[in-house]
């Protein structure tokens, strides 16, 4: 105890050290404001002078007034901020991310003007100096002003700050632009005027300035990323306009002054005027892309290739012109139905395309306006000049005829007739059958005319051929009288060839008969003598062969039985001479098939046979052999019955 009174006094340094911001807060309003952080400052009483109260309708101090000041602290140190007196609020800055923009509303100010629904631009220092934006005369609510990526310090208690996304438009798009701020649009316009200096709108206090409008824009942004305020003006992606190969892009354009009238006094269908005013521009645009307000501005396109549009049911092309067009139905002089399908080929040339627009509005518009009852119509006023067969014949002349009309027609229109073209032709069922059966019986007429032709000419052929053939005979007939006299020669001379020749013939058989019985007997002496000869040689032969084969025979005999005599005596050697006969005995009577025992033996009681031993033995061989004979013969037809 007498410790701690004697060092007491430690507790005071020990005690301000640790509450040394307490204690200079307290005693000198110290504040400390870190480097990250603003002061938001609020004022709890004035006890004195003029200002001690806001004025009324504003809740930020800027003259001394108690409630929010206006005035905020940045970061570092500050006296005399007694505690009782202000309340201090560290906040952190606001800061605003890279791709954002923000939006700011101010909650005290002046009042915003009637007609207005933004604040208006004043010098503030990006909303940073609260005092200097309401002594510029800031007003309250939404702020034109917008501020960009990067950290500010902003009183919270004057400002409110919503971070929002960057506008971005895409690549081939464009933003149409409608501003909700500004003076009213023109009585008679539907967008407003064009104002320059607003940096694609990314500076609406410009645009206002500048005499903008509410409301629809003629100015549109490309693709690319803007700082747009969003609470200013909204933006609509739209695709850009493209006008392809083969086509031109007319411009109607809805806004901007009347134009002066460019076609002259021959063209009485509409104003065609210069670029920015309104009404059909004279200059078409040509195939590309482009950035164009749609809202505004309309392009209407003019194929300038060759365009075929077919009157056809169930055909159409690829612009689906001609979706709407059908296979004409004509009727003839003889009151004949019938239908046909025609093509016709147009060209519009670029020059003319305002023109056509300008007269019709739409390409659809010039083909139900003109093309179809121009076309429809003439072929009705042509069938019914002729009847259908007519028509089927003269195709190739009407179609013709149907070119130059119809190129006279359109021309008056700006566009020209390229070509007509007739296609299936479809008459009456029971016409085209009279028509067939005509020409089959003209074809069978002109057949039946070739035929008695033919007939005619066969005819004449077959006359000249029956002549041929009677000069034939007759030629033959003389030659027959020709034959037959020197046929009559010839039997004479052949009487008298034949006597000379029997005569002859006689002469020669005797000689032959002659000479043939000399020779047989030659023949029979020859043959004789080589009979003899070979008889003489086949004995000789038959000798020296059995000869031969005696000696052969005989030198085998020889030689069997020397090998027969030496397998003999080498048995007897090997089987002694006893044993060797008792084989060969047993040999022969095996080869032979002697019976060595008996058939049937009978003997006596005690091993003697007696008379009556033998008669039995005697009778049962009888027996014996009858029913043996008995079975041969059963057998003996059986076997021929297998023959």
């Amino acid at each position: 105890m007498n410790y701690f009174e004697s060092y007491w006094w430690v507790v005071i340094p020990v005690l301000c050290l640790v509450l040394y911001k307490t204690i200079l807060r307290i005693i000198f309003g110290m504040v400390i404001i870190p480097e990250d952080r603003i002061g938001l400052v609020t004022k709890k009483f004035v006890l004195y002078g003029e200002n001690k109260a806001l004025p009324d309708g504003h809740f930020i101090a800027t003259k001394g007034e108690a409630g929010y000041q206006a005035r905020t602290l940045a970061p570092g140190m500050y006296w005399r901020l007694f505690p009782w007196q202000y309340t201090i609020v560290l906040e952190p800055f606001t800061v605003i991310p890279v791709g954002k923009i923000g939006l700011v509303m101010a909650k005290d100010g002046a009042e915003i003007p009637t007609g207005n629904i933004l604040g208006r631009k004043v010098e503030c220092d990006n909303f940073q100096d609260a005092e200097q934006f309401l002594a510029n005369g800031g007003q309250k609510g939404r702020q034109t002003t917008i501020i960009t990526a990067g950290t500010y310090r902003i009183n919270t208690y004057a400002f409110e700050v919503t971070v929002a996304d960057m506008t971005t438009i895409k690549e081939s798009m464009v933003g149409v632009i409608t501003v909700l701020d500004g003076l009213p649009i023109t009585i008679g316009q539907i967008a407003g005027k064009n104002i320059e200096g607003h940096n694609n709108f990314q500076d609406i206090d410009a645009f206002l300035n500048n005499g903008g409008n509410r409301g629809l824009q003629p100015q549109i942004i490309l693709a690319g990323s803007y700082n747009v305020n969003k609470w200013a003006v909204q933006i609509e992606e739209i695709p850009m306009t493209e006008v392809p190969i083969g086509y031109v892009g007319v411009v109607i354009s809805y806004i901007g002054e009347d134009g002066k009238d460019l076609t002259g006094e021959h063209f009485k269908h509409g104003n065609i005027v210069g670029k920015g005013f309104r009404g059909v521009w004279m200059e078409p645009l040509g195939p590309g892309r482009y950035p164009i307000n749609t809202f505004t501005m309309k392009v209407e396109l003019v194929p300038t290739t060759n365009l075929v549009l077919n009157w056809a049911n169930a055909r159409s092309e690829s612009h689906n012109l001609d979706k709407n067009l059908c296979t004409i139905t004509v009727r003839s002089k003889d009151g004949f139905p019938f239908n046909l399908d025609v093509a016709q080929i147009i060209h519009i040339p670029a020059n003319e395309a305002p023109k056509v627009i300008a007269r019709f509005g739409s390409m659809l518009n010039l083909v139900s306006q003109v093309l179809e009852p121009t076309i429809g119509n003439y072929f009705r006023n042509s069938a019914q000049d002729s009847d259908v067969i007519s028509f089927l014949i003269t195709r190739k002349e009407r179609q013709e005829s149907a070119k130059q009309h119809i190129s006279v027609v359109l021309e008056e229109y700006n566009v020209n007739a390229v070509d007509t073209l007739i296609g299936d032709i479809v008459p009456p069922e029971a016409l085209m059958k009279t028509l067939t059966d005509r020409k089959i019986a003209q074809e069978e007429e002109k057949t039946y005319e070739t035929q008695r032709m033919a007939q005619v000419q066969r005819q004449g052929v077959e006359k000249e051929t029956a002549i041929a053939e009677i000069q034939k005979e007759i030629v033959k007939a003389q030659q027959s009288v020709e034959i037959a006299q020197r046929t009559a020669d010839a039997a004479v001379k052949k009487s008298e060839g034949e006597a000379t020749s029997l005569k002859l013939q006689v002469s020669a058989e005797a000689a032959a008969t002659k000479m043939r019985a000399e020779a047989e007997g030659e023949a029979t002496r020859v043959r004789a003598a080589a009979q003899a000869e070979s008889t003489k040689l086949n004995a000789a032969a038959d000798a020296e062969r059995i000869s031969k084969t005696g000696l052969a025979e005989a030198e085998k005999i020889m030689a069997v039985g020397k090998s027969t005599a030496e397998a003999y005596e080498l048995q007897v050697k090997a089987m002694g001479g006893d044993n060797f006969t008792k084989f060969k005995i047993t040999e022969e009577i095996g080869k032979g098939q002697i019976k060595v025992m008996p058939d049937v033996l009978i003997g006596g009681a005690n091993g003697t046979d007696g008379p009556i031993s033998g008669l039995l033995g005697l009778k049962l061989m009888e027996m014996m052999d009858t029913e043996k004979a008995s079975k041969e013969v059963k057998e003996l037809p059986a076997a021929k019955t297998d023959k």
